[in-house]
């Protein structure tokens, strides 16, 4: 009775703690806000922000070794791949924006693949198929990051592949540690994939997780990472590897082709971008999904948000608001645009802002927007990892397999797992994000940047499926309306979203749902519920941040890393 008595009343204390700010537990903090987990990282040469400290010092080490910030994430990718293979890998897609010092500009990569040309639409009628699903061979796209790595390379990069590469190698030969953060999710990544051939063998050890602390080695990777290097991308797109990948897939019962892959090829974008009071904040254009934070931050700026406070009822009901807006968008207009003309201009303009602005009403949280029509605007008519070097180079780079650890779909011998990114195609008839053979998918992974002046400040990312624009949105918020410093934005309790409508066809019902992340009091929760939103308790789904500053006055840089995960920013 006595052991009874004691465990309620840990449960009361516990739940007494999880309804309450933790500012309290912060508070002998003498920098920064009392959320804030530790002081920002800062160093005069070079830096470099991932989601393992071990790719962190990778990222480093090749830059001290003469590379610049684009072999560093190339290097720091690679590594990411064989040490959080739950979420990223060479069987994924790739976006980046660069900063190139020399020219002063940036420069937009979309690396991701299309789906097989053999598959379509009617098959899946035909077969009884209502939405594409979530694992196994019919959601698999051509892999997309290995020609990314090497177009990246190609136009910036200065070391061999095999330097880059061979910290990646030599881990993935002679094992490496896995982080806590990532054997948890390594572990509920299992049992979904199990079922597919050359998962259980390659991506487990004996049919388990690896455990916090336990070596984890992929000889199999090691060798295509080694081929990779010293043959180049062709070995991946037209080689014996294209070739096992298509064999593979035809076997069980897929449609990607040794065609598919020879036929990749990635594209070179310009980013698009908004003003946020002076600030630019850059994205890239769909199939991605990175206009949607430029959506939002357009609606937010015609409000007085530092006025209304972090954390209050006000701004929280105002993102939020203003984030169904823009999600309507997101599922009417982000898809391929090749089959698509996306009104990327329009859907910016500050007009179209202030036109969707006009639907919020401040006291009542909408159960259902319409979407917009940027149409009646006339002219007369989307892992996370950041590295900057010495020159100046700044790059952001994410990359992922979709759901984690993707598929399921594990070529043999080749030591990674194929993504699952058709998932997002949706099977209207008619819609902008159709499945059609040959077509990009609408995609969640976006990288972001802000310059000032024409130069760089920051870039950074918070990855996490539909988090990703929500949390962009936020970390530009924090800094430049409320204040915070590059870290503490990160900390910063966050707001997300889930329920808006979406590219693969549903809509939203009841105006969705929001989880407050810990740190947001009782009585705003209790008047965000009066003015309509549903709120429920979530664990986890409030994304990965990494972000490198550019220091305004001094140039020296400045780090942040997601601290609810295993990530380290660090410089010298």
């Amino acid at each position: 009775m006595k052991v009874r008595f004691r465990t309620m009343v840990l449960k009361f204390v516990l739940l007494l703690l999880a309804l309450t700010s933790f500012d309290a537990m912060a508070a002998d903090r003498v920098t920064g806000k009392l959320f804030a987990t530790r002081s920002a990282v800062m160093a005069p040469s070079a830096m470099a922000a991932t989601s393992h400290p071990l790719a962190t010092q990778i990222a480093l080490d090749i830059m001290k070794g003469g590379g610049n910030a684009i072999d560093a994430a190339i290097a720091a990718n690679a590594a990411l791949g064989l040490m959080e293979p739950t979420g990223n890998g060479i069987g994924g897609d790739l976006f980046a924006i660069v900063w190139d010092a020399t020219t002063e500009s940036l420069h937009g990569l979309n690396a991701s693949g299309r789906s097989p040309r053999t598959l379509s639409r009617e098959w899946f009628a035909d077969n009884g198929i209502e939405k594409i699903p979530a694992y196994g061979p019919l959601p698999v796209s051509v892999p997309g990051a290995v020609d990314g790595w090497f177009e990246l390379h190609g136009r910036f990069g200065k070391l061999p592949m095999i330097r880059i590469l061979q910290p990646a190698i030599d881990y993935a030969r002679n094992g490496h540690p896995v982080h806590e953060t990532i054997a948890h999710y390594w572990d509920l990544s299992i049992g979904k994939r199990a079922p597919y051939p050359g998962f259980l063998e390659q991506m487990t050890i004996d049919g388990r997780a690896p455990a916090a602390g336990e070596l984890w080695k992929n000889p199999n990777l090691a060798n295509t990472l080694e081929r990779l290097a010293k043959e180049g991308r062709d070995a991946f797109y037209k080689g014996e590897m294209a070739q096992i990948i298509a064999d593979y897939m035809q076997a069980n019962g897929g449609f990607l082709s040794y065609e598919d892959m020879a036929s990749h090829a990635s594209t070179w974008i310009n980013p698009v971008s908004v003003n946020y009071r002076g600030y630019d904040v850059w994205e890239l254009p769909p199939n991605g999904q990175g206009v949607a934070a430029l959506q939002i931050l357009q609606i937010m700026e015609q409000h007085d948000v530092a006025a209304m406070g972090f954390g209050s009822a006000d701004y929280i009901h105002l993102f939020l608001e203003a984030k169904k807006l823009a999600f309507e968008d997101r599922a009417r207009f982000y898809a391929d645009p090749a089959y698509m003309d996306v009104p990327v201009e329009k859907l910016l303009s500050e007009a179209y802002a202030a036109d969707r602005n006009k639907l919020i009403d401040m006291n009542i949280a909408a159960r259902q927007f319409p979407h917009g029509d940027p149409a009646v605007l006339r002219d007369g008519d989307t892992i996370y990892l950041t590295t900057a070097d010495s020159e100046g180079n700044m790059v952001s780079l994410i990359q992922s397999n979709y759901r984690g650890m993707g598929s399921g779909m594990t070529p043999p011998g080749l030591g990674f797992v194929l993504q699952d990114r058709g998932e997002l195609f949706n099977l209207q008839a008619g819609h902008p994000n159709s499945f059609e053979p040959g077509k990009l998918p609408f995609h969640t992974i976006i990288p972001a940047f802000v310059t000032k002046d024409g130069r760089p400040f920051i870039s950074f990312g918070l990855m996490g499926g539909g988090m990703q624009p929500q949390g962009h949105a936020q970390i530009v918020a924090n800094i430049i309306d409320f204040g915070m410093g590059l870290q503490e934005a990160g900390d910063a309790p966050r707001i997300h979203h889930t329920g808006s409508s979406e590219p693969t066809g549903e809509t939203m019902v009841n105006g969705g749902i929001v989880n407050l992340e810990t740190g947001f009091g009782y009585e705003i929760i209790r008047e965000l519920m009066a003015r309509g939103h549903r709120i429920q308790p979530a664990a986890g789904p409030f994304g990965g941040y990494q972000a490198i500053m550019k220091h305004p006055g001094s140039g020296v840089y400045v780090g942040a890393s997601e601290s609810r995960k295993d990530g380290q920013a660090a410089g010298y």
